[in-house]
Formats: structure tokens, C-alpha cells, sequence
């Protein structure tokens, strides 16, 4: 009977390691799974492969918003001038050199991470009000930029007659693009990929002293660290980010409007992800699928639609300081706490998801 309970224990004692390993490695890959649900979702519930495409898009845009905001604590108003310089990149590839469409959308990336860089290297130099009134300040001058250039352009027409064509390779053609749905499904594999990107990046060193600049600048850079350095680093990525996003809608509606580049579209970028819940990066997903459905929505019901998602925004902003995130995250608190639990007092979580990792 010793034996047998030994040998007993033996067997079960990996198959204990395994569950525990099982149960850990999805924790840690939560927000991924959390991502690639989505994007299983969105075509189920959704008939328009364009609207959901728009979603995706925008969680790009606002995933990149968030590496700011959340993560560095700079609130930046100038998202829309790599977005907008990520639509006329890629069209401009594809209208005017009739390259690939990767190749397209590496233009943007590399357009994005240069104007965020110029950008950043400027604005970081303020802070506070300062700060915001500079990326405010480069917003207008890159739209009259865009405005005086109709050669380049369009204008105030935009760019127009974008293409969309097949993935090729070697002359042969691996995936067709033409249909909304199959250009959902590229768009699904790039988000997915830079979403796990962004983890990574949040997740590393680099991540953690961004969180650190965030909490406290001076601690930072009295420990050694060069914020000024990380600052503009957070810039970069955040715009080459925000570039692929721009490039990817302008294929999507095969124009690139002057509006991409416009202050509004900064302000709409923002609005997302402080919607879904900054310092979290999935929480910026949840945002703009809330933003973009949602104004799909009301724009049926009412032309005026806009003053009801400014109620919706001055909801958040007195009631879900921590986003539509925050309070799933109350929810789900509420859920698991058991009656004996009510007298104790429950610490508040933290919104990153890189703190949930650490402690973890």
C-alpha cells in the first residue's frame, strides 16, 4: 500500500507541474487571448467587414495613444499627424511607384516613427501644459502642410483612387485583398502581431521605467535613468504604430481625406483610449470598438449623435475614471467576493497590465 500511494504521488506530481504551468502561461498571455478573442468575435457579430476593420484599425491607433499616455504619461495631441502621414505614405507608394503593399505599409512605419521622432524631440522638452500645447501646435502646422500640398496630397480633396492589391510573391499571388472581409483578415494578423509586440515591449525594462517616468519623473531621473532619451523612444514607437494604423485605413477606404491628418482625428484617437482605460493595453481595444460601434450606431438613430457620446465621455470622466476596463475590472471583483469578504476593505487594483504581470 506504501508503494503504490508513493508511486501514486509520483505520477501526479508532474501532471500537478504541468496545470500549474498550463494555468500560468495563460495568465500571462491573457490580454493576447483577449485580443485574438475579439477578433473572432467581431466577424460574428458584425456584417460589414469594413466596420470591423475600422475597429481593428482604430485599436492600432489607440494602442499606440496608450504607450503615451498610459504607460509614459504624456498626453499627446499630435496622433493624428502619424496617422495622417501614414495614409499619404502608404498612398502615395501605391499610387504614384506601384509598389507592394508591404513595402507600403514599411513607408508608413518608417514615415510615423521619423515625424514622431521631430515631434517628440521638440515637445519633450516642456511638460504639462507646455507639452500639450506643442503636439497641439505641430498638429496645425502639419495639417496646413498637408493642405498647401495638393501636388503631394490631394489637398482638400485628399488622395484619392488608392489601390488595393493582392499579396504577391514572386509574381504569384499568396492573398487577395479585394473583398472587405478578406482585408479584415490581413488586418486581424497585423494587429494581433503588433499587439504582441506592444506586450513585449511593456513587459520588458523599457516598459518598466516608463511606468517609473510616469509615477515619478524626478525618482527617475535621480536613479540615473535619461528620461528625456526614454521619452522620445515612447514617441517613436508610439508613431510608427499610429503610421501603420493611418496606412491601413487608407487602403481600407482607398482615400487618404485631409481629415486624417486634422486635430479632430488626435482628439477622436485620445477620446478611445481614454474610453477603453489607460495603462492597460487591451483596455485601448475595448475603447475603440466601443468608440466605433457605438457612433456606427447612434449616427442611425440621430444626425446630432455627437452630443450623446459628449454625455458618454462626461460619464467617464466623473464616474469610470479608469475606463470601460475599470470597471469590468469592478465587476468582476464584485463577482468573486465572497460575504465574509464585504467588512474587509479591498484594495484597489492598478490599471497596468504590466503591474498585474509583476505581481503576479
Amino acid at each position: 500500500m506504501i508503494d503504490t500511494s508513493k508511486s501514486a504521488v509520483a505520477k501526479a506530481a508532474p501532471q500537478a507541474s504541468g496545470g500549474r504551468a498550463l494555468v500560468h502561461t495563460l495568465h500571462r498571455y491573457r490580454f493576447l487571448l483577449l485580443a485574438l478573442l475579439v477578433v473572432c468575435i467581431l466577424p460574428l457579430t458584425l456584417r460589414s467587414g469594413s466596420l470591423a476593420t475600422e475597429v481593428l484599425v482604430f485599436a492600432l491607433a489607440a494602442l499606440g495613444c496608450n504607450l503615451l499616455l498610459g504607460h509614459t504619461g504624456l498626453l499627446s495631441f499630435g496622433q493624428g499627424i502619424f496617422f495622417g502621414l501614414g495614409s499619404y505614405s502608404a498612398g502615395l507608394v501605391l499610387t504614384k511607384a506601384a509598389l507592394p503593399v508591404p513595402v507600403a505599409l514599411l513607408a508608413a512605419l518608417v514615415v510615423g516613427a521619423a515625424a514622431a521622432a521631430l515631434v517628440g524631440w521638440f515637445s519633450i522638452r516642456q511638460r504639462g501644459t507646455y507639452f500639450v500645447m506643442l503636439t497641439l501646435a505641430f498638429g496645425q502646422l502639419f495639417y496646413f502642410l498637408a493642405y498647401t500640398t495638393p501636388e503631394l496630397t490631394g489637398g482638400d480633396n485628399g488622395l484619392l483612387d488608392i489601390p488595393r492589391p493582392a499579396l504577391r510573391l514572386f509574381g504569384h499571388e499568396l492573398i487577395a485583398l479585394t473583398s472587405p472581409w478578406q482585408y479584415y483578415g490581413f488586418v486581424a494578423v497585423l494587429f494581433l502581431i503588433v499587439f504582441w509586440l506592444l506586450m513585449r515591449v511593456s513587459h520588458s525594462v523599457f516598459g518598466r521605467t516608463l511606468l517609473a517616468i510616469r509615477d515619478n519623473e524626478a525618482r527617475a531621473a535621480a536613479v540615473g535613468y535619461d528620461v528625456k532619451r526614454f521619452k522620445l523612444m515612447a514617441f517613436v514607437i508610439s508613431g510608427a504604430v499610429t503610421g501603420l494604423a493611418g496606412a491601413l485605413h487608407a487602403l481600407m477606404t482607398g482615400i487618404a481625406p485631409l481629415s486624417n491628418i486634422d486635430y479632430h482625428t488626435s482628439e477622436m484617437i485620445l477620446v478611445m483610449t481614454v474610453i477603453g482605460g489607460t495603462g492597460n493595453l487591451f483596455a485601448s481595444v475595448l475603447g475603440a470598438a466601443f468608440y466605433v460601434l457605438f457612433a456606427d450606431w447612434l449616427s442611425t438613430l440621430w444626425p446630432r449623435w455627437l452630443l450623446l457620446l459628449g454625455i458618454v465621455l462626461m460619464a467617464v470622466s466623473l464616474y469610470m475614471q479608469r475606463g470601460l476596463w475599470g470597471l469590468g475590472e469592478r465587476i468582476w471583483h464584485a463577482l468573486r467576493r465572497h460575504p465574509q469578504d464585504d467588512a474587509q476593505t479591498v484594495p484597489a487594483t492598478g490599471s497596468s497590465d504590466d503591474t498585474a504581470t509583476e505581481r503576479t
